[in-house]
């Protein structure tokens, strides 16, 4: 006799796995005070659901996205919009609010996303990449400084190694001077690894004072008063490893010693300073080399969720669209970690593209529960529209 069919027997669908994680994250979100009496045309979570949408889908506008959600029924089922989003209600949500709720989303997402991950690299402690990201602006995104005749934002990133996620990121105009986000960005204990850039003496001896560690590649010609040199492994690409002094003496001179490694790879010498004693210059190597991470996650992150098609002028609107960006990619982790043990991939975010039709499809689909799974759990809360 054959069994009869139960929706109960057939998995979550893909978007509700998807999303699961941002469930638990959301009860205990802040919510977002009124400052009135009218309802809210658009809610916080509708908000993020609709901007999560627009970096899986790679939509490349704001009139695109609204145009799809308007044409898109199971779109507006997973938002939670029936009739779509207007225009001016859209730009108006992300320019003027849910910055410190998509900041609490991130900052809980990642300390899952830590506690869920496997850590690469227990041995040489919390490694962290620090650079910064130019966005393109336009000339009336007054705050984003940069030169004459351009404008440009500049993202500055914390990128948590063990694990290969991002951890922290910061918006300011595309001048900003990139070193100072380094104290910001590490916490005490963590090891920061950065280019040759970030080189400055003074922060050498602050950073060390913080307990913060760093790996920094420097310049060749930077000056070394040798304390005491370390042995070094013979044919190994190492070829000086010393305690130094770095700088010229009553100029610039480092206060406390600074451990210098110099090798070469391809016919090309590194020079590293940092204050990790406790590793051998090998794992030095590796963890500098260890930064190209974040480069391709910059290239990876760009690419395939369009995080860089501006949707707001405005850097409070920027910076809620970067978290979103960011945000999506974590939800995006921590999915392929759960379904299929596997780092994120073009391949897996396109199957999850396309089981937005596919849930659409099944027979056990209810859109009412669907969208009432997320609304049991979320914040409709009233505020100034």
């Amino acid at each position: 006799m054959p069994k009869a069919f139960s929706p109960r027997l057939r998995r979550p669908f893909s978007y509700k796995r998807f999303f699961t994680p941002f469930k638990g994250v959301a009860s205990q979100m802040t919510p977002l005070q009124s400052r009135g009496n009218k309802p809210l045309e658009l809610s916080f979570e509708q908000e993020f659901m609709a901007l999560v949408l627009f970096h899986l889908e790679e939509h490349r506008s704001g009139q695109e996205l609204l145009q799809f959600l308007e044409d898109d029924e199971t779109a507006r089922l997973i938002v939670g919009v029936p009739d779509g989003i207007r225009q001016s209600t859209f730009y108006e949500a992300i320019n003027t609010r849910g910055l410190s709720q998509m900041m609490h989303v991130f900052i809980k997402l990642h300390a899952i996303a830590c506690d869920t991950l496997p850590n690469d690299h227990p041995r040489m402690g919390r490694i962290v990449a620090i650079d910064g990201s130019l966005i393109d602006a336009t000339l009336t995104m007054e705050w984003a400084d940069y030169r004459n005749g351009k404008k440009k934002a500049k993202a500055h990133f914390g990128y948590n190694l063990n694990q290969s996620i991002p951890s922290k990121i910061y918006l300011a105009d595309g001048k900003s001077d990139e070193r100072p986000y380094v104290s910001t960005i590490l916490n005490k204990g963590e090891t920061g690894v950065i280019d040759r850039y970030y080189q400055c003496y003074h922060d050498f001896d602050t950073w060390q004072n913080e307990e913060k560690h760093f790996v920094c590649r420097i310049k060749a010609s930077s000056r070394k008063t040798i304390l005491e040199e370390h042995a070094l492994i013979p044919g190994g690409p190492v070829f000086f490893d010393a305690l130094t002094l770095l700088g010229t003496q009553g100029v610039n001179q480092t206060e406390k010693p600074v451990r210098v490694i110099g090798y070469k790879v391809d016919h090309i010498t590194y020079w590293l300073a940092t204050d990790r004693f406790d590793l051998s210059a090998e794992d030095i190597m590796a963890i500098y080399k260890m930064r190209w991470n974040i480069e391709t996650f910059f290239g990876w992150w760009k690419q395939h969720l369009n995080v860089y098609h501006r949707l707001a002028r405005s850097s409070y609107g920027m910076m809620v669209q970067l978290l979103a960006g960011l945000i999506t990619y974590l939800l995006l982790v921590l999915y392929c970690h759960e379904e299929f043990k596997e780092k994120v991939s073009i391949r897996r975010v396109r199957q999850l593209r396309n089981s937005l039709r596919e849930d659409a499809r099944r027979p056990d689909f209810d859109p009412f529960l669907f969208n009432s799974w997320f609304s049991t759990h979320l914040n409709h809360a009233t505020a100034k529209t």
